[in-house]
């Protein structure tokens, strides 16, 4: 198909690439390019298939496989060993033990039957939709462009325009949940119509193909293409604004406003497990949020099991009037919201459950809209939270591209015949709104209860440790800190790293990034003897994550002079930043995580020294002496809702701030310890930390990780019963033994 008939997209194709490639490695390139345009497809969502001829490692002779993207696998990203591998006529043979559609989900424990060379990844339940299509090669995918068609209450009938307008001879299928009934379909579909170039899935999606890899990429891009000229075409001939036209207005502080009540949402969303959150307030959410509309179209839910499976039944919408200045009675909204989804959502379950049915999940609404404000979405971690509002933003696409669609003169209302409707579901079962058809509650339980969606679901890697949890690291560009955070990303926490080096800061987020994902970490400068720079990384934590479960400090100064004597100047910030800035710390932190109302924990940074005196050192010493008292005093204040504990470690030399050359230096010139000063500054604070060690029980150095382990053994369930107690981290310094 010629491509200057696109007027959207892009023909990335590469054929001096593509000529490089093997059968199998051509599918995963195409699957890679149209998983790349978030116009084509979901993250995670439709998939590509391919009938390529191989040798069986039986036999030897030459048979067809089919490669069909594994289960839960993301087109964008999905390498070759992302597909799954089947031997094409045991697929096809699965017909004859197929029962019927009550029966179809039986089908599923079959395929590992058909799996080719003992390829171990799950095939997806869209499996015998390709293998039943009689092409080489298979597209499946959730364009808006597509969906809005397919979700139109006209949609057949404007599908039928389409193929006028541009020379397609596309078919329309009636809603079917995915599975070996809508194969049946798909292939009957075919065979009535064989010169057909494209399928239509009632309330779903597109089906296209092609003889080659890059004819099939061509076809899909071009159709998907004039779907959206087509649409175009109708949004430029509407009379009426979109959604209705605006209710309310933009709130020109929407992004504080939005920083000032997420923590108090997300704590309320929480109550049965922690989620992580986003926010957008992107135009084409405002315009949709602030619409007439809204409230009548949200309560509709979402057409193509995709964008369900993320979004739930229904986002939740919160009747607000809009008025920045009313933060209290937004906050009234949104408990009035919440309580009726949640009952709502239980009616829902009890409604259609049945005596199998999986135990009822979380009546929480993972989408949150809010006039004047924009959209928060929520996940078990940033990705899902952020892909969750992606997923809506595609909804609102489709509601907008339905209702461009309608046919003022004949408008189609609930209860009308609809050509969604079909074996799966009566027009009875669909509701419609300004030309949008959504699924049916029934048909949305079928799949958000489907056992096939639940075993998916018991698939996944066991959560971390720190799993839904947000960590702020304060002092994280080195020492203990980096340590802290570098242990909290392995087990699964999100970051926000502090430092009053915001480079260094950047630095230790770059570096934890290799064992997690990029956006589960953010870097900020902070100044904890200054409560603006306290702030402004709370809302920054905010902003990204939508609160705080934990705060770790291991920022500190130690004073020190050339000539041994400390100024008051000296005195008065060690005391400031060692002491005075952990209160600040502490009381700008307990604002916020009053407002999130969840058992959150502070851990700070005492040393040996508050028990240890010695000459040379009271600046510091008394410092830390009083720390550990306000650990105590905080612990009491706070309580019960947040646990507050410290670490009291002996000097940890490595990779401290606090020990400059000079500092070591002097410190070994103080024990008359020789050293060579042609050495590394490294190797001066190892000599030094060996020094140290000799003086303990155990003569281990006091390594910063050692201080990150106990830290986060405080910051996390693992110590929920224990509050005002510091842990020395000290090798055993019998000096620092408690009198």
């Amino acid at each position: 198909m010629p491509t200057n008939l696109l007027k959207f997209l892009e023909d990335k194709w590469d054929e001096s690439y593509a000529n490089t490639l093997d059968d199998a490695e051509l599918l995963r390139y195409r699957s890679n390019l149209l998983g790349s345009d978030l116009r084509l497809t979901n993250f995670g969502g439709g998939n590509t298939s391919s009938k390529l001829v191989q040798k069986d490692p039986l036999t030897g002779k030459d048979i067809t496989v089919l490669w069909v993207k594994g289960s839960g696998g993301d087109l964008g990203s999905i390498p070759r060993a992302g597909f799954a591998t089947l031997y094409l006529d045991k697929v096809l043979a699965l017909e004859g033990r197929y029962r019927g559609v009550e029966h179809e989900d039986e089908i599923v424990a079959m395929y590992p039957l058909a799996a080719f060379a003992t390829n171990p990844v799950a095939a997806s339940i869209d499996t015998p939709l390709h293998g039943f299509l009689p092409f080489a090669h298979v597209d499946h995918l959730h364009p808006d462009w597509g969906i809005a068609l397919a979700a139109a209450a006209n949609g057949e009938e404007k599908m039928r325009q389409f193929n006028a307008s541009f020379g397609h001879k596309l078919v329309w299928i009636p809603w079917q949940r995915p599975g070996f009934e809508l194969a049946m379909m798909l292939r009957r579909a075919v065979a009535e119509h064989p010169d057909c170039d494209g399928i239509v899935l009632g309330g779903h999606g597109l089906f296209t193909w092609g003889k080659t890899q890059q004819e099939c990429y061509r076809n899909t891009i071009t159709i998907v293409d004039q779907l959206g000229q087509f649409l175009a075409q109708h949004r430029t001939q509407r009379k009426e604004p979109a959604f209705g036209g605006a209710r309310v207005q933009n709130i020109a502080t929407r992004q504080e406003v939005a920083a000032s009540i997420a923590p108090y949402l997300r704590g309320r969303l929480s109550n049965r497990q922690r989620v992580i959150a986003s926010f957008t307030d992107a135009d084409d959410v405002m315009r949709f949020v602030n619409a007439r509309d809204a409230k009548a179209l949200a309560h509709l839910g979402t057409s193509c099991p995709d964008h369900f499976i993320r979004t739930k039944i229904r986002p939740m919408f919160v009747d607000w009037s809009g008025d920045s200045g009313d933060l209290a009675g937004l906050k009234q909204a949104l408990d009035l919201a919440l309580d009726e989804y949640r009952a709502s959502y239980a009616d829902y379950y009890r409604e259609h459950a049945l005596k199998d049915s999986p135990a009822m999940r979380d009546a929480s609404p993972t989408v949150v809209l809010i006039p004047g404000v924009g959209m928060f979405s929520f996940g078990k971690n940033k990705t899902e939270s952020r892909i969750t509002g992606e997923f809506y933003i595609n909804a609102i696409h489709v509601m907008d591209g339905a209702a461009a669609l309608s046919d003022e003169a004949k408008p189609i209302q609930s209860g009308d015949t609809v050509p969604q409707a079909g074996p799966a579901a009566p027009s009875s079962a669909f509701r419609v709104f300004a030309n949008y058809v959504a699924l049916p509650p029934s048909e949305a339980f079928r799949i958000e209860y489907w056992a096939l969606e639940e075993a998916k679901i018991r698939r996944q890697p066991a959560e971390k440790e720190w799993s839904r949890k947000v960590l702020l690291v304060v002092g994280g560009g080195s020492g203990i800190g980096r340590e802290a955070a570098r242990l909290a990303a392995e087990r699964g926490a999100h970051l926000v790293i502090a430092d009053r080096d915001e480079q260094s800061a950047h630095a230790t987020a770059e570096m934890v990034s290799r064992s997690m994902p990029r956006e589960w970490c953010c870097a900020v400068a902070m100044n904890i003897t200054d409560r603006r720079t306290i702030r402004a990384a709370l809302q920054k934590a905010i902003a990204h994550f939508g609160g705080v479960d934990a705060v770790l400090n291991t920022a500190a100064i130690f004073p020190s002079s050339q000539d041994g004597i400390i100024r008051d100047e000296q005195w008065a910030t060690t005391l400031t930043v060692n002491v005075t800035a952990n209160y600040l710390l502490a009381d700008e932190t307990a604002v916020m995580l009053r407002e999130q109302g969840l058992p959150a924990t502070l851990v700070l940074t005492s040393s040996a020294n508050a028990v240890v005196p010695k000459r040379g050192s009271e600046a510091y010493d008394v410092s830390k002496a009083a720390l550990s008292h306000l650990v105590r005093e905080l612990a009491v204040g706070l309580a019960p809702q947040v646990r507050v504990n410290g670490i009291s470690p002996a000097t940890v030399v490595k990779g401290s701030t606090m020990f400059p050359r000079d500092r070591v230096r002097a410190s070994l010139s103080k024990y008359g310890i020789a050293f060579d000063e042609s050495v590394s500054d490294e190797q001066l604070r190892t000599l030094l930390a060996e020094f140290y060690a000799k003086r303990t029980l155990t003569h281990q150095p006091i390594d910063p990780v050692d201080c990150a382990e106990a830290m986060l053994f405080l910051a996390g369930d693992k110590s929920r019963c224990t509050s005002g107690h510091l842990i020395p981290v000290d090798g055993g310094l019998t000096e620092a033994f408690l009198r």
